[in-house]
């Protein structure tokens, strides 16, 4: 179970950071727009914690391994939509499809990048 606590730290982390610089690009770095970040972060980590079991992503033997690497990508690609529309109920609105897909993709590269850092260091320490 310890071996899994980094994977889940890492997850937070890494979708904390891709929130922000969501944000960012947008010039809406401000602490006044916490509770907005909030209304992406929230959804995005909710998804992804309920579809990347699914697909094995918290098995240490899958995670160290790079051919693996495109299950983070598909979790995300298949989480991402059901955060969309839990944004959308949180705010109110409609899920927009264009933000969808830059979520999904610029998601699913944030997650790609810190899952083969943690395959590359965490082959290494093992």
């Amino acid at each position: 179970m310890s071996k899994i606590v980094p994977l889940v730290l890492g997850d937070v982390i890494a979708l904390t950071i891709i929130t922000v610089i969501g944000f960012a690009t947008h010039g809406e770095t401000d602490l006044s727009f916490l509770p907005r970040m909030l209304t992406t972060f929230v959804p995005l980590v909710v998804s992804w914690f309920l579809i990347a079991p699914w697909l094995g992503l918290f098995n240490v033997q899958i995670t160290l391994a790079p051919k693996q690497l495109w299950r983070p990508l598909l979790a995300m690609l298949l989480a991402v939509p059901m955060a969309a529309v839990l944004r959308a109920a949180m705010l109110n609105t409609v899920a927009l499809p264009l933000f969808a897909l830059i979520l999904g993709g610029s998601a699913a590269l944030g997650m790609l990048l810190w899952r083969g850092l943690y395959s590359v260091f965490g082959r290494r320490t093992t």
